[in-house]
């Protein structure tokens, strides 16, 4: 059986034999780096590959004492979580303190005792081992709750297309035609800080949620096979007000959750139009979430371009004519734009290509 990998000490201290007595007080349990001063102390910890598991350091050395080498460890995200263990001759009471309140753990002090300086050292790690294993259970369940509820947001929104006699062929395409258009605004700087800054993927995830809310709509207007009348039609238009109002339960216990608040975006603003004549709010231009104003032709191009209980297919061609004059009326010409630019890798997905292998990148 291969030997368990020792947990390495970085060492640094300006007089060598201190270092010396350290390493043959820990060597036999750790890997020992050492450090002649501050100055090496930064470059080992900001360059290695594998970082030491704690670091003992001295306070009094010259050109940087161990202050400032604390502070530069504790700046550095990648560096600051390393526990840190002053070693000094100094007056402990007058230094201790100051240490503690910089981000030292615990000191020790020169002369050494072996027997303590084991000791702190075994302490500390187990207590860094420990909180790493907590705080990688407590991510692990983070992502677990949030698989489990974008499963169940959209579960339930494949249930309303099988209801709306979609076969949940519109959620999926819908996904799709979203990111190929997203990644191609990723291209255009005029959207890509904005899709950055919101994080896309997680726009992307929210794009099934669109209609949830049609969970609300009684079956007699939903699938009625003729044109609507304005009082049924005003009750369709309602599918954008109970989404967000579904959605809304489950911020009142996660205000902030970014995928949630993409999914609240999406699920209401979905039908407005960029010169303000849509619904619910009568929205106008950039006041509408980009996430609903990229969704907002993709959900009219995939509605056109297939057959619904009261319309038959429109061909691609004539889809594409109907998105483009709809710019700076229906919608954002920026993204009309972008779109006009991919519109022919749309046809794949309605022909099913894309559907059959897949979310397109």
């Amino acid at each position: 059986m291969a030997a368990k990998n020792k947990e390495t000490v970085l060492v640094v201290d300006d007089v060598e034999m201190n270092r010396l007595i350290l390493d043959s007080i820990l060597s036999d349990d750790y890997d020992i780096l050492q450090a002649q001063d501050g100055f090496e102390a930064i470059d080992i910890l900001y360059n290695s590959v594998d970082l030491p598991g704690i670091v003992l350091l001295d306070i009094m050395m010259p050109d940087m004492n161990g202050f400032e080498v604390l502070d530069l460890i504790k700046s550095n995200q990648r560096t600051a979580d390393i526990p840190v263990v002053f070693i000094t001759a100094a007056d402990v009471e007058s230094t201790e303190m100051r240490g503690l309140r910089a981000g030292a753990v615990d000191y020790v002090s020169k002369p050494f005792n072996p027997d303590v300086v084991k000791a702190r050292v075994d302490n500390h790690l187990e207590l860094k081992r420990y909180r790493d294993n907590l705080e990688k259970a407590v991510d692990e369940k983070v992502l677990q709750m949030v698989r489990s509820k974008e499963n169940m947001l959209e579960t339930l929104a494949t249930v309303i297309e099988y209801r709306n006699l979609e076969s949940g062929q519109h959620v999926r395409r819908t996904c799709i035609l979203s990111r190929k258009l997203v990644n191609r605004m990723l291209d255009i700087p005029a959207y890509a800080r904005s899709l950055n800054e919101m994080h896309s993927d997680s726009m992307l995830k929210a794009v099934p949620i669109h209609d949830i809310g049609k969970i609300g709509v009684p079956d007699n207007i939903l699938l009625k096979p003729g044109r609507l009348t304005p009082e049924e039609f005003d009750i369709i238009k309602t599918h954008t007000t109970i989404g967000s109002d579904i959605i809304d339960t489950l911020l009142l216990t996660d205000k902030g959750d970014e995928y949630l608040l993409h999914c609240r975006a999406i699920a209401r603003h979905h039908h407005e139009r960029f010169d303000g004549k849509g619904y619910p709010d009568g929205l106008t231009g950039e006041d509408i979430p980009l996430s609903a104003r990229i969704l907002s032709i993709v959900d009219v191009y995939d509605a056109l371009a297939n057959s619904r209980i009261y319309k038959p297919a429109l061909p691609h061609d004539e889809t594409v004519r109907i998105v483009r004059e709809g710019a700076g009326t229906q919608f954002d010409p920026g993204i009309v734009k972008a779109f006009l630019d991919i519109s022919d890798s749309f046809i794949n997905v309605q022909l099913g290509d894309d559907a059959r292998s897949g979310m397109a990148k």
